[in-house]
């Protein structure tokens, strides 16, 4: 008779150590998720300028407060993370960019310029 083993059937998280690859995969979905929540928002800042002076003024207050802002330079980064990112599997579907170390320049690339494009932004507007 076999002895039941204990180890998993198949691989999880438990099992590896996070990669910066699987860390920005990830980091991708999490980001797309994020977007879609946030179109809540500015559906909600769309439809104050539609409801008048009035409207507008609450939701400038409420997206003016640090909370909003905090929010809003949140919703940024995962914005210009998804569009780097984005770019970035658009390189590998025209087949280029699979070695590894290409691979990891991707990710920093992504990352970075993420970064950097968010407080451009921010220190534009």
């Amino acid at each position: 008779m076999k002895t039941a083993n204990k180890r998993p059937l198949s691989p999880h998280l438990q099992v590896y150590k996070p990669q910066l690859t699987s860390v920005l995969s990830i980091m991708h979905r999490g980001t797309g998720v994020v977007l879609a929540i946030g179109t809540l928002l500015v559906t909600y800042w769309l439809a104050a300028i539609a409801g008048g002076a009035e409207s507008f003024a609450n939701a400038s207050a409420i997206l003016g407060s640090w909370f909003g802002k905090l929010v809003l330079f949140g919703w940024s980064w995962a914005l210009f993370y998804h569009l780097s990112n984005g770019i970035r599997h658009l390189v590998w579907d025209s087949g280029h960019g699979f070695d590894l170390p290409s691979v990891y320049l991707g990710g920093k690339i992504a990352v970075g310029a993420s970064l950097a494009l968010t407080i451009l932004l921010w220190l534009v507007a």
